[in-house]
């Protein structure tokens, strides 16, 4: 089995923007809000939605099932309240629980979480525990920046966060680190504000006691973890400097990375650099980087292609990172699996 562990709802029927805009005019004009009743999307509107695109792509592709969150860009945190999130957040997961459930073999959710600015972090705990508990999501997206580039929120490590952290672990589940859009005109949204917080993420984990705190907490780093892997020297020496233990033994049994790194090279930089048993296949699928590369002849985000051309990873390897390592990480996943006889 191929498991697609970094997958986002970015094909939802055009009913879902359309609502959007109307709550993000409610924010200024109360009488423009929108109820969440007035968004109708019928069930064959989902599936057209998923089997024209995302699935077809898994087909084509050779993938099997796919860890599904909303849409990252739309997430939005900045925008509004934490009320204005908390909704958008309500009925983002119900469209990824719905998806889930005309597609159980191939889709499983991911919670999206309501942040806001300046909001205690523990507000986001019952929509996570509603997600795991009522949909059976495997797992969540923490936005490390919810104010869109500006990065006014206390480092990961704050205990601020810990509410989080303490769900995390009673349930199991990892966190995908994932920003959303950036409203800072410095950092482009996909080419430098992702990459930068991944980056940013692992620092934030390097310079600090979380794991000492939360032995079991696990966090997924995506698009290869930003420049971690290219700057490895210079995070095992900063490590060093500060009298940390080793990389391998201060983060390494807790930080995973995915694979959405759309070249070969890039690939082979990961593979070699990072133990397999930290790496987990994800492509981010119709998402940031869609199109063909002239190069190559193929979509960039057919990261398959790039594990099987390697020549760094055994076959026990590649098997690890398209399959085992994801039942590893994500346990509510293995366990929805092995209840299936998969």
């Amino acid at each position: 089995m191929i498991i697609d562990v970094h997958g986002h709802y970015t094909t939802a029927p055009k009913a879902l923007e359309a609502w959007r805009n109307r709550q993000i005019a409610g924010i200024k004009d109360p009488s423009a809000m929108p109820k969440v009743s007035e968004l109708k999307i019928s069930d064959d509107e989902l599936r057209e939605s998923i089997e024209t695109n995302q699935l077809a792509k898994m087909k084509e592709r050779g993938s099997d099932l796919t860890i599904f969150s909303p849409r990252a860009s739309f997430m939005a945190h900045h925008i509004g309240d934490f009320n204005v999130s908390s909704t958008w957040a309500s009925i983002c997961n119900e469209l990824c629980y719905r998806v889930s459930t005309l597609f159980p073999d191939h889709f499983i959710g991911a919670a999206m979480l309501p942040q806001s600015p300046g909001v205690d972090p523990k507000t986001c705990v019952p929509e996570l525990e509603r997600c795991i508990r009522d949909y059976g999501f495997v797992g969540i997206n923490l936005n490390p920046d919810p104010s869109g580039g500006h990065w006014t929120s206390p480092p990961l490590s704050d205990r601020s966060w810990y509410p989080i952290y303490e769900k995390m672990v009673e349930y199991d589940i990892p966190a995908m680190v994932h920003v959303s859009t950036s409203c800072n005109e410095c950092f482009h949204t996909t080419g430098a504000h992702y990459l930068n917080a991944d980056t940013t993420a692992f620092m934030q984990c390097l310079t600090s006691d979380l794991f000492a705190d939360f032995p079991t907490l696990k966090f997924l780093i995506p698009h290869g973890g930003g420049a971690v892997p290219y700057h490895w020297g210079r995070f095992r020496g900063l490590a060093q400097e500060m009298k940390k233990p080793p990389l391998t033994e201060l983060l390494l049994n807790n930080i995973h990375f995915d694979t959405c790194v759309y070249h070969q090279p890039g690939i082979d930089l990961l593979t070699k650099v990072i133990p397999a048993r930290n790496i987990l296949f994800a492509s981010e699928m119709i998402g940031a980087v869609r199109g063909i590369d002239p190069e190559t002849g193929f979509y960039y985000d057919d990261t398959k292609r790039y594990i099987e051309a390697s020549t760094i990873l055994s076959v026990e390897a590649k098997a690890a990172i398209y399959e085992g390592n994801a039942r590893q990480v994500f346990s509510r996943l293995d366990a929805a699996l092995k209840a299936k006889g998969k």
